[in-house]
């Protein structure tokens, strides 16, 4: 078959013309998204690390009586590992590529060998954003080489807008510092919350190690379920605790079994969020009785500190050689504290942070408060 120049070359046209269209089209496919949550960093190790981020997908409209509009928006979660670093070197990162800001951040990598570094602690960041905004500007300016958050992340894990504000607010350090998280009750047991931390093991408890360091993060709040409404009060109290009872045996196994494996470790620090000992009346029996339930699990293995959120306060206990420490200044409302313990050795009501520096002999705890003032310095020996 043979076309005239005519022809021909208005045939070459149209295909030059097809041809760009898809190449134009495949490149809105691939172009980046306007909106988007990180990216930040998670998973670290002294060779390995994960790094995380956020495409908005879509949203859903919901419209109610009064004919005004609820938006939620639906995002898509990415993750790079990345394997074959150095310990304890500098990256810088891209995870567009697209010669943006958008995409980039740093991390360094843990130390292989045994030497001091420092981490930070801080919870219940759930509320009063400027808050947790302060809070999280000291922490930047500490530098830790990671940052541990005890739960009350956000108000309600099954918010959108919440994690929205969260990862807004945080922007700029977790971008650049692995941010470790423990499952608090206002995070539901919800999906987003899965979706968007990527933690070693199990995402509800699990552990790392730096150096000769053992840090153990634990699940207090177990599956989340709903107490049907035909319970009577006194039933509903206790139906979350007797449904998940399986779930605590099993995990508290696998403490007893990690922390006995793990008994040459220099320093154990253990991270949930529900206070082990509240100087808050309406939570002192509920501390009790998960004392009762864990019994001395932590001072029979020696571990250095327990640090908890959830009584949005500072306090310090201390029994059988184990720091327990309420560390819940992140943001939230704080509250009174009115049922000193015997165990108290230190508390105060303010909006605060932990800046913790591991030795090599001995560790320094030092409670910071919104202000930059200095709480409480606790120094605490290497576990022999």
């Amino acid at each position: 078959m043979h076309l005239n120049p005519v022809l021909k070359n208005l045939f070459i046209l149209f295909l030059f013309l097809l041809s760009t269209q898809c190449i134009q089209k495949e490149t809105v496919i691939h172009e980046n998204p306007k909106e988007i949550i990180g990216p930040y960093v998670q998973r670290m190790s002294y060779d390995e690390v994960t790094l995380c981020w956020s495409t908005l997908e879509g949203e859903t409209q919901i419209a109610l009586s009064d004919s005004t509009i609820k938006t939620v928006k639906q995002y898509e979660q990415h993750k790079s590992i990345i394997t074959g670093l150095e310990p304890k070197t500098k990256y810088n990162y891209d995870v567009f590529n697209d010669g943006t800001q958008k995409g980039k951040g740093s991390f360094t990598t843990f130390p292989e060998e045994i030497e001091p570094f420092h981490f930070a602690v801080l919870g219940d960041t759930r509320s009063r954003h400027d808050v947790h905004q302060k809070i999280v500007n000291k922490i930047i300016d500490e530098n830790p080489l990671f940052v541990v958050n005890t739960g009350d992340l956000v108000g309600n894990g099954n918010n959108m807008e919440d994690w929205e504000h969260f990862f807004r607010i945080t922007d700029r350090l977790i971008r650049n510092t692995p941010y470790y998280t423990v499952l608090g009750n206002h995070e539901q047991d919800s999906d987003n919350y899965y979706n968007f931390f990527t933690m070693p093991g199990k995402d509800s408890y699990y552990f790392f190690t730096v150096g000769d360091a053992l840090f153990v993060v634990l699940d207090m709040e177990g599956p989340k379920y709903e107490a049907p409404e035909y319970m009577d009060e006194a039933a509903r109290d206790t139906f979350w605790e007797k449904i998940s009872i399986e779930y605590f045996k099993e995990e508290k196994k696998w403490l007893d079994n990690l922390l006995t494996l793990n008994a040459d470790a220099g320093y154990i620090f253990v991270f949930f969020h529900p206070t082990y000992f509240s100087i808050k009346s309406s939570r002192v029996v509920e501390a009790k009785i998960r004392r009762a339930f864990w019994g001395d699990i932590f001072e029979r293995h020696g571990v250095t500190a327990v640090l908890n959120g959830h009584d949005h306060y500072y306090h310090h206990a201390v029994r059988g050689g184990t720091h327990y420490i309420v560390t819940a200044g992140g943001g939230a409302p704080l509250y009174d504290t009115d049922a000193i313990q015997p165990e108290t050795v230190n508390y105060k009501k303010i909006e605060h942070y932990m800046n913790i520096e591991v030795g090599s002999d001995k560790t320094k705890m030092t409670a910071i408060d919104i202000n930059g003032e200095t709480i409480e310095e606790i120094v605490v020996d290497r576990r022999k």
